[in-house]
């Protein structure tokens, strides 16, 4: 196996983990972290290839249920509307992807980057939140207008969360690159250390 097949199965890894330790809690409790979902499939979209997108929308249903049927979590959001997280996942996936081709190591492109964010995630909420909307039974007694107002209070802790896990996981990239380039450099120096 080389150096990027094992990077790619360690994103892989630690993405499937992150939205299973996660997903029970949207927007988290004193004791628990946020849902990372929407963090998972941006970043999944970013370094992983097309195949998982799949995979991560398989792990998320089988987590919801699990966690409804056997972890004692409410099953209220799961009407019709709940399919609509397909394209919701899909919006942030594709924007990841988006991301990756025009990636750059430098402050612009991070900009860049938090702007493509924002913009996917504000998409992302309207189509689960109007789908609910929609198709949930409900809401049907409330206005569009004060169905705006109520589930808009939502939007700033849904945009933090995903910016919290994007924010820790540019930090974790960040560091692992400093510790392979500290590995290289002692190994460098061994190695001319041995020559002499």
């Amino acid at each position: 196996m080389n150096n990027t097949q094992i990077k790619t199965i360690a994103v892989f890894v630690s993405l499937v983990v992150l939205m299973a330790a996660t997903r029970a809690y949207h927007f988290g409790t004193v004791l628990h972290l946020p849902d990372a979902s929407l963090a998972v499939f941006l970043l999944a979209g970013f370094y992983l290839p097309r195949w998982v997108f799949p995979v991560f929308l398989i792990e998320a249903g089988l987590v919801d249920y699990l966690a409804i049927n056997y972890g004692g979590v409410d099953g209220w959001c799961f009407s019709p509307a709940y399919w609509f997280l397909i394209p919701t996942y899909f919006v942030l996936w594709l924007a990841g992807r988006f991301y990756a081709t025009r990636y750059l190591l430098s402050l612009r492109s991070l900009t860049e980057f938090a702007a493509i964010t924002f913009v996917a995630t504000a998409i992302a909420f309207l189509i689960s939140n109007a789908s609910f909307y929609l198709l949930a039974g409900y809401v049907e007694k409330m206005s569009a207008a004060q169905y705006a107002a109520q589930v808009g209070q939502y939007f700033p802790p849904y945009v933090s969360s995903v910016f919290l896990y994007l924010i820790t996981a540019a930090v974790l990239r960040w560091g692992a690159r400093k510790v392979v380039r500290v590995a290289a450099t002692h190994r460098e120096n061994q190695n001319s250390s041995f020559k002499q």
